[in-house]
């Protein structure tokens, strides 16, 4: 479980215990079994990190919602849209390996993640990672239910492939920006595992 939820979890198990203690024990079932969702919320289960070079991996868990060219006119990258429901693991993760040569936020509105503008207008955090050959876009964005967007890197660090980087608490979604020199391996629908499924490859 990842630190950001240990308050989630203890909370509901301390006001639970006062129930208990008095007998009133069907009280604090509810108390237990909100506990026992955020411990599943909060999980951060081991990944096996491909090492194959060349590689993009997926920055989250989830369905990928959207494939596609993006709005640019000039240079046009490949969108990469990830839906992570409140049953999803939501760690983030590095698509490659780099530094993290800039982080922006954004403050914005709270909309449906699901929705094709919520990357123009809902709050958001943005990582540029410049690796070798390449440099990606990851962009953590809020929805209707997720209201705190976690970054725990700082510009200038370095980021292993599928290393953890942040969090979004409560369903939300990660778009993935890649250049034209990456294939993309992934469709619309497909479920994908953060730093585990490669979802594009450098072309030969």
């Amino acid at each position: 479980m990842v630190r950001d939820g240990i308050p989630f979890v203890v909370v509901p198990i301390v006001l639970a215990a006062v129930p208990f203690l008095f007998g009133y024990w069907l009280l604090a079932i509810p108390l237990l079994a909100l506990a026992a969702f955020m411990a599943f919320f909060f999980r951060d289960p081991h990944r096996s990190i491909p090492t194959e070079p060349g590689i993009v991996v997926a920055p989250a868990d989830g369905r990928v919602t959207i494939v596609r060219l993006s709005d640019a006119h000039e240079n046009p990258e490949s969108l990469i849209s990830i839906f992570l429901s409140p049953l999803d693991v939501h760690v983030n993760r590095a698509p490659i390996a780099g530094e993290i040569v800039e982080i922006a936020h954004k403050t914005g509105r709270f909309v449906m993640a699901t929705k094709a503008d919520a990357r123009l207008v809902n709050e958001q955090n943005t990582l540029i990672i410049q690796g070798e050959p390449l440099t990606v876009r990851c962009t953590q964005i809020a929805g209707i239910l997720a209201r705190r967007i976690v970054c725990w890197k700082r510009k200038g660090e370095r980021v292993k492939c599928g290393e953890r980087f942040g969090m979004i608490k409560f369903g939300s979604r990660t778009d993935l920006l890649l250049p034209p020199t990456v294939e993309i391996l992934v469709r619309e629908g497909m479920h994908v595992r953060g730093g585990e499924t490669i979802v594009g490859r450098i072309r030969a």
